[in-house]
């Protein structure tokens, strides 16, 4: 099994993200990573998704989300053609003796400090999943005290764009 990223084009409306989703449970794949937000159209929604299943797998669950009313268009992205990024929130302890070590691991990562209290930081990192990981890794001995980490969001490399082509429901609908 390998993994797919889909970035898929909704109506902006109540109810979409349930059925895109239960699509994917009544198939009894779990998605890896779900991100959803607006576009740059106010009436449309991406909804960026990480799957690990086989390519005929992926292909089949492709033309099922087509036939749901919301869905105006999905791409596959193929990671050597999209920028892929997550966001991870990281809470570790930090007192006296053990701030000045994990400050320089932040540094080596290019990471934010987002927080700063007596006795941790709460740290900020963009980045590939396995950027995110090796820092985690990196931080785990000082000691994780609480983490969140956002679901992929991507976009296909280039100057084409997904919603400058006109989109199957609005043209229905115009």
């Amino acid at each position: 099994m390998s993994k797919h990223t889909l970035s898929v084009l909704v109506e902006n409306k109540p109810g979409v993200l349930v059925r895109v989703s239960g699509l994917f449970s009544r198939r009894g794949f779990n998605i890896e990573s779900l991100a959803v937000g607006p576009t740059e159209r106010p009436e449309v929604s991406r909804i960026t998704i990480v799957v690990n299943a086989e390519g005929d797998i992926v292909e089949q669950v492709t033309k099922q989300l087509n036939k749901l009313i919301n869905v105006l268009k999905i791409v596959e992205l193929e990671p050597s053609n999209a920028v892929a990024r997550e966001l991870l929130l990281v809470k570790v302890r930090a007192d006296d003796t053990t701030r000045r070590s994990v400050l320089e691991t932040v540094e080596l990562f290019k990471a934010k400090v987002a927080d700063v209290g007596p006795d941790a930081l709460t740290i900020e990192l963009t980045g590939r999943p396995d950027k995110l990981n090796a820092m985690l890794q990196m931080l785990e001995p000082y000691g994780i005290r609480e983490m969140v980490q956002s679901g992929t969001v991507a976009l296909a490399r280039g100057p084409r764009s997904m919603t400058q082509a006109p989109l199957r429901s609005i043209e229905r609908s115009a």
